[in-house]
């Protein structure tokens, strides 16, 4: 390791000292689940969305909303239902009479942290609101065109047990989120510590530790990660085989796969694996970085066929299969 990155390792050693102080904090109210808070971490550091799915009582709403108490930052909350409108999230013009003009109200959408809960129970319509707040981070109202203040984060849940009701994400909609993170059920000791706290409170408070400008500013930090060239190698190996696994001596996946992972991938699996060394205070990206983060950012990118669904193959199958064959640099 050359002294400059040595140099940086230090700085970011400092600079991510903050992490720590945000975990312990998010541990006050919220036991275990540590692969959900680093990814909340992560996709916050790294500019991104994030879309969790799992069954009901598994923290995922209390998780979003302890993640923006202790940051100090605007909240909203919105329930995601068959009757909501595209203006019940983004706001509309409403006329007024004293004036004889129209004036603009602004939805829920203007705040820093969104949680959208249950997306996938609005319909298509409802849904592509976000698109343009989620991807430009700008929000359309009449003719007139507003910017999001930062940081600005949508954080949706999806039930993936009950379909009755359901609109499921389309292909366009779902790629707009950096992570899709599966959320599993707490190990025995977690939930026994959890029976014991909220079987006698309902809610924990507690206060901010981070305030939205240490964000911003540790953002650009993150971007100063140093990723060596063998790193983005193995990126773009992973990624390409999802779309040409026979190059990459892997036939028996060709008919598997029905569409690969898109350039959006590559580019979102090394700002993950960036941010990922960043919380665990390094300067550097290892290969583990990216073996970390590498199922969030694809699992919802490789679509499969017909054949793979009869031979019961996952996404998540195929992407395994794939980074057990690729050399670790």
């Amino acid at each position: 390791m050359n002294e400059e990155i040595v140099k940086l390792n230090a700085e970011i050693e400092k600079e991510s000292e903050f992490i720590d102080r945000l975990r312990e904090a998010i541990h006050r109210r919220i036991v275990g689940q540590e692969a959900l808070i680093d990814r909340l971490l992560v996709g916050l550091l790294s500019d991104g969305h994030i879309l969790l799915e799992g069954v009901p009582g598994l923290a995922k709403t209390l998780a979003v909303r302890t993640l923006s108490d202790v940051i100090k930052t605007n909240f909203q909350r919105i329930q995601f239902t068959p009757d909501l409108l595209p203006a019940d999230i983004i706001g509309t013009l409403v006329y007024n009479h004293q004036t004889g003009e129209f004036i603009t109200k602004k939805g829920p959408i203007f705040s820093n942290i969104i949680l959208a809960d249950e997306i996938n129970r609005a319909p298509a319509k409802v849904q592509s609101a976000l698109l343009e707040a989620m991807q430009e981070r700008q929000v359309t109202i009449g003719d007139e065109t507003f910017k999001l203040d930062s940081p600005f984060l949508v954080m949706a849940t999806e039930n993936p047990i009950e379909q009755q009701g359901t609109y499921p994400l389309p292909e366009a909609q779902v790629d707009r989120f950096m992570l899709k993170v599966l959320i599993d059920y707490p190990k025995k000791d977690e939930e026994k510590q959890i029976m014991r706290v909220y079987s006698e409170k309902n809610f924990i408070p507690i206060e901010p530790v981070v305030e939205p400008k240490e964000i911003l500013t540790a953002r650009e930090v993150v971007k100063r990660i140093y990723v060596d060239e063998k790193i983005d190698d193995y990126i773009l190996d992973i990624v390409f085989a999802t779309r040409q696994p026979e190059k990459y001596g892997m036939e028996e996946l060709s008919d598997l796969i029905a569409w690969g992972a898109s350039p959006r991938a590559s580019i979102y699996l090394k700002k993950v694996a960036r941010a990922h060394a960043f919380i665990n205070h390094r300067g550097y990206v290892t290969p583990e970085d990216v073996r970390a983060m590498l199922f969030d950012v694809l699992r919802h990118r490789v679509i499969v066929t017909y054949e793979a669904e009869a031979e019961e193959m996952t996404s998540e199958d195929i992407i395994r299969k794939i980074v057990n064959r690729i050399e670790v640099p």
